[in-house]
């Protein structure tokens, strides 16, 4: 298969991705092309990195990511992972202008494709049915789970939060280490291990 198909069938599911939410014009969808390319990252490469100004947020068409913070330590804890059809970024520092609290790491070979910010800022502007796509999946995939995330993590136990993120990111579980899971969970590895083995004998 040559690159330019392969390309091809990754800005199909990109686009596919998008129209799930609302769907773009023909013109609004070439526009927001050309704002976009095509990489290859392998496994551990750091996609955008803390303390440095991101230029662009990205799709993932293929593989596995991760937001992670550091403490003084240099102690992880995830605060997210992005598999196929996500839309990683550090948003914040993207919309401010100002450097990333936190990094964004692949945690498998992945296939991304970049999308410059500031063209889609311009773009979004001028677009209609580009903020009605924005506008769903920010409510969707930022404010509604990000409320559910801080409620679990204050109101849940241990056991109530790995059901919900076998139940919420079902493929997940065999794709990511057990130590990671723990991190994003905010327990520790020892925890997690007799959790799942309580689990599996109820």
């Amino acid at each position: 298969m040559s690159d330019t198909i392969k390309e091809d069938i990754a800005f199909i599911s990109f686009k596919a991705s998008i129209d799930s939410y609302s769907p773009l014009s023909a013109d609004t969808w070439l526009a927001l092309r050309k704002l976009c390319k095509l990489i290859d990252v392998s496994n551990n490469d750091t996609i955008y990195k803390s303390g440095e100004i991101p230029e662009t947020f990205s799709y993932v068409y293929t593989g596995l990511l991760r937001a992670f913070i550091c403490d003084e330590k240099g102690n992880e804890y995830n605060k997210r992972f992005f598999s196929e059809g996500a839309f990683p970024g550090a948003m914040v520092a993207l919309l401010l202008s100002q450097p990333s609290t936190f990094t964004i790491q692949a945690m498998e070979d992945s296939q991304l494709i970049l999308i410059n910010h500031q063209g889609y800022r311009k773009l979004l502007n001028d677009c209609r049915d580009l903020q009605r796509y924005h506008i769903q999946y920010l409510e969707k995939n930022w404010l509604i789970k990000q409320e559910k995330r801080e409620v679990s993590l204050i109101q849940e136990s241990a056991t109530q939060r790995y059901q919900h993120f076998l139940t919420e990111n079902p493929s997940l579980d065999k794709r990511i280490p057990l130590f990671q899971v723990a991190s994003h969970l905010g327990i520790t590895p020892t925890q997690l291990s007799r959790i799942r083995k309580k689990l599996k004998s109820e």
